[in-house]
């Protein structure tokens, strides 16, 4: 039976893991116990092929403090073009869409050079869910329950709780981890053979100097079976374990927790997470995000969370690009501005279909501060760049200084290391907020950056633990001690266009300055829309200087219609303000 990619969603859920530095012995890359604490932002390039992988580690990944990245299954898998083909292994042979084992092997060695530690997202659950078998990518025949070399009929679970095996009662533990999740033939994981052959693919990508593992679909594994084939890893990685859990299931994550005394591991549960971002900043409610420890979840320390993954984007599980009024956005920098989790940040693709593969090959491919070639490259959207930086330098630090003076506003300190202030309603936001960060001028990071000692964007004077901040609408300020600078002479651009929409449409302005997203529809800037149909966004824009500019609108279907050309243009004056101020055309 062919596999489509919503039932593949169905089954979407995670878990992480990180290993203590001084339990393990291993030439390769091993955190320290302050990367743990602060470098630890891990990168999920699904799709990405290993040699592009390694030449974005060094590129860029390592220069801007990624800790980890999260690659693709490397196993031979079933043929297709489609995503969810890389899911449905037929070996264990390490060629894949993305690459072969010496490609993989080199994408390892890169990333290290460069700072980055790799996780290898793996299957223990399941092999493939065609009942006609094949050939799979590298080559291996395969049938449905018959792997050469490797599985027989008597290694794969066969429940007969359901017609045709399939997880049909999610409240039926048994049959959520013995019968088959869409058809997937379901791994007999409670035998010696399968675990030790399980733990023998773990080994061969520990060899190669893999730094984590996530196991997809870890929920559908009985977490005893999980313990026992980890123990025999010859040395301690990082886990990410995928455990979704649903209201009233018997299955959930804090039954995969002990697993932690072996190899700190950590959990995902549901998506709450994911669930409740979502939630939040759709309804510009943001002021209950301030304890997320105290919500019964896992602890935030054996917690990896994330905004969106390759699942959630498919499926409208999340927040992603299609999500209107920055919102995504927002939603990123408070998920590595907030201390709860290990975050992951998905970098991935646009697709016509929720089926459709990687474009370009599988060759990721990015700009400076976005995509190209289809490639939505969300690690280097200008905001999450920064963000990362914010979240390495604030490290452990407690959340403090605590402010929400309406549902869509939020604003927090950690520690004296940074301060994050968060608008997700139509009006600017203008307070003088209070800091435990020492004196001094820190740059934006949400909009600009430090180079050279100077802001690229706007800069804020720290003095007496205060500063006055104006935070557009839709958007964020961050500032912290990793990012000090002198402000460099701006002009304020005050820029209003007059412009109708339909419900759930939103106004943007994009140009060829950094300040301005250089073009990239990803990075443009909201306008406030307060004063309904007049849109309004101020800039600060650097002086004497020629630029062009448009307005685009964005849908909640993701799409982006730009105003019709010429590009409008102006130079900003010497000194003072200029306003922009025009229709939609």
């Amino acid at each position: 039976m062919a596999l489509n990619g919503l039932q593949l969603l169905l089954a979407g859920g995670l878990t992480l893991a990180a290993a203590s530095p001084s339990s393990v012995q291993s030439p390769f890359h091993i955190p320290s116990e302050a990367e743990s604490a602060s470098k630890n932002v891990i990168v999920q390039m699904f799709e990405w092929t290993w040699d592009s992988v390694a030449v974005e580690c060094t590129s860029f990944l390592g220069p801007a403090g990624y800790g980890y990245v999260q690659v693709s299954p490397a196993q031979e898998h079933v043929q297709g073009p489609e995503w969810w083909t890389d899911y449905q292994p037929v070996s264990y042979t390490l060629t894949s869409k993305r690459g072969k084992r010496d490609q993989y092997a080199n994408m390892i060695n890169a990333c290290h050079a460069a700072g980055v530690g790799v996780i290898a997202d793996t299957i223990f659950n399941h092999m493939s869910g065609s009942d006609d078998g094949g050939v799979g990518v590298a080559g291996s025949s395969f049938q449905h329950y018959v792997y050469p070399g490797i599985y027989q009929y008597q290694d794969f679970h066969h429940c007969g709780l359901e017609p045709g095996d399939d997880i049909v009662n999610y409240f039926d533990a048994v049959e959520v981890q013995t019968c088959e999740l869409v058809n997937l033939a379901d791994l007999f994981t409670e035998t010696e053979y399968v675990r030790s052959r399980l733990a023998e693919y773990a080994n061969d990508l520990l060899s190669l100097g893999v730094d984590g593992l996530r196991l997809d679909a870890a929920k559908h594994i009985n977490a005893n079976d999980i313990a026992n084939i980890t123990s025999r890893f010859t040395r301690t990685p990082y886990l990410t374990q995928e455990v979704i859990c649903g209201q009233g299931e018997p299955i959930q994550p804090n039954q995969y927790v002990y697993i932690a005394a072996l190899i700190q591991a950590m959990y995902k549960s549901k998506f709450r997470y994911t669930t409740t971002v979502q939630n939040a900043f759709s309804n510009a409610e943001l002021s209950g995000l301030q304890n997320l420890d105290s919500l019964g979840w896992v602890p935030g320390t054996s917690a990896n969370v994330f905004v969106t993954n390759h699942d959630t984007e498919r499926n409208g599980a999340s927040l992603n690009v299609k999500s209107p009024a920055n919102i995504y956005t927002l939603a990123m920098v408070f998920s590595l501005a907030h201390p709860y989790g290990t975050p992951t940040i998905l970098s991935s693709y646009t697709f016509p279909d929720t089926d459709a593969g990687a474009p370009n090959g599988g060759t990721g491919t990015c700009g400076t501060a976005g995509g190209a070639d289809g490639w939505l490259c969300q690690h280097r959207w200008t905001a999450v760049a920064g963000m990362v930086g914010f979240h390495n330098a604030v490290g452990g630090a407690p959340l403090v200084d605590w402010v929400s003076p309406s549902a869509s506003q939020i604003a927090f300190g950690r520690g004296a290391q940074g301060f994050v202030a968060i608008n997700d309603g139509d009006a600017v936001w203008s307070a003088v907020f209070a800091t435990a960060l020492p004196d001094g001028v820190y740059c934006d990071v949400v909009g600009g950056a430090s180079v050279g000692g100077e802001c690229t964007g706007s800069a804020f004077n720290v003095s007496g633990g205060k500063f006055t901040a104006d935070v557009q609408a839709r958007n964020a300020v961050a500032i912290h001690v990793g990012a000090k600078g002198v402000a460099v002479a701006t002009i304020a651009a005050d820029f209003a266009e007059e412009a109708t929409t339909s419900y759930g449409e939103n106004i943007f302005l994009v140009g060829s300055l950094p300040q301005l997203g250089s073009w990239a529809p990803e990075s443009a800037l909201p306008l406030a829309s307060a004063g309904y149909p007049n849109w309004t966004v101020a800039v600060a824009l650097p002086p004497d200087t020629g630029f062009e500019y448009k307005f685009v609108r964005k849908g909640t279907d993701g799409s982006v219609v730009w105003e019709s050309d010429p590009n409008r243009s102006a130079t900003t004056p010497h000194e003072g303000s200029t306003t922009l101020a025009s229709s939609w055309r």
